[in-house]
């Protein structure tokens, strides 16, 4: 599926639209190459904080003789609304975007999140090439093709999918990143080992410290084992349409995502969205302890692995009712009941649909902590 060439990794995602996703130092040098020669204009969609990262990704499209142009978002979640959606629309329209030109995204996951749903929605659809800055974006939202904003009642609950061209995973971006959002990045990779490839959890359990290292062979491989995991699963099930009992098909990648999403809506989207998905992998394993027959050491390894990166595993006692609430508008729910992905062992997800509310309610009590 991958082949090492030049210092960087490429790894095919097949699919309805097929791309690559190239991994390594200097990735995002391919920007132009990737764009393709028949793309005359360009919107690169960052923010202003990453003047300097897209700042080059500007430079090297305009020396290719792109006409290119820098459309500014907010940071954080803050990009992922309607109003900001329409704010880049209106900047297309004013351009003369046609279906041959292309969106570039310079960012994080946010930012890819905002940059694909407009990609996907103006003039139904042209093309967009993702180059995420953070852990997060390499290995979850710049990957996949799905793309959304938010809105009151909930995150992502507005979106489509829509394919990249391309998406390019440069390391070297990490260097400035801080260590709490490396972290962050982290719990997605750590989900992508309890659901299929045990190998990341040896990697991160020989030496918790060298992955948080951007400079280390051990951040590299476990970066480039987790796109390969997102890779295979959407493959085979872009739009998230197979799931069921054990044939988990897309879902599998929302593992601790359920209570992880409702956290983040509860705090206003303030949290980052690895800490709150850290705790939600503890959640799961607690439920399916007390419904699957998930043996205790393995839920003891959730712990284990996410404190070791320094990732929450706890939350507030008294936020439950909250939570409870959140969860119900979640995207997996189907009517009343709540769907969870959840283990049966190491590497074995599953889909539990509708548990009884006393196995939530006990669940979150092992979780629950004081502040």
């Amino acid at each position: 599926m991958a082949a090492v060439v030049t210092g960087v990794r490429r790894i095919q995602v097949a699919g309805e639209s097929p791309y690559e996703v190239v991994v390594g130092a200097g990735a995002s040098s391919e920007v132009v190459a990737v764009v393709g020669a028949g793309v005359r204009r360009v919107a690169v969609v960052s923010t202003p904080s990453l003047g300097g990262l897209s700042g080059a990704v500007l430079g090297r499209l305009a020396a290719a003789d792109v006409d290119v142009h820098l459309v500014e978002v907010p940071d954080g979640e803050a990009a992922k609304t309607a109003q900001v959606a329409a704010e880049c629309w209106a900047q297309l329209g004013r351009l003369g975007f046609t279906r041959s030109d292309a969106v570039v995204a310079v960012g994080g996951g946010s930012t890819t999140d905002l940059a694909g749903f407009v990609a996907a929605t103006f003039l139904r659809g042209i093309a967009v090439v993702h180059v995420p800055t953070t852990l997060l974006g390499m290995v979850d939202a710049a990957v996949g093709g799905k793309t959304g904003i938010n809105t009151a009642e909930g995150k992502n609950l507005v979106g489509s999918f829509h394919e990249p061209v391309a998406v390019l995973c440069d390391l070297l971006l990490l260097r400035s990143l801080p260590v709490a959002e490396l972290r962050s990045g982290l719990a997605e990779v750590v989900k992508c080992g309890f659901v299929t490839d045990r190998r990341i959890l040896d990697v991160i359990r020989a030496d918790p410290g060298a992955v948080l290292d951007v400079e280390s062979a051990a951040l590299r491989e476990v970066v480039e084992r987790a796109v390969s995991v997102k890779g295979r699963v959407v493959a085979a099930d872009l739009r998230e349409s197979t799931g069921s009992g054990s044939s988990v098909g897309r879902e599998v990648l929302n593992y601790g995502h359920t209570l992880g999403h409702a956290i983040e809506r509860v705090e206003g989207y303030r949290r980052r969205h690895g800490e709150a998905v850290a705790i939600g992998m503890v959640y799961v394993a607690e439920l399916a302890r007390l419904t699957a027959g998930l043996a205790d050491e393995v839920v003891d390894l959730h712990r284990e692995v996410l404190e070791s990166v320094g990732l929450p595993t706890t939350y507030r006692p008294e936020a439950w009712g909250e939570l409870r609430d959140a969860m119900r508008v979640d995207k997996k729910a189907r009517g009343d009941r709540l769907r969870f992905v959840v283990l049966t062992g190491l590497g074995e997800p599953m889909i539990l649909d509708g548990p009884a509310e006393d196995a939530l309610v006990e669940a979150y009590a092992r979780i629950s902590a004081e502040s």
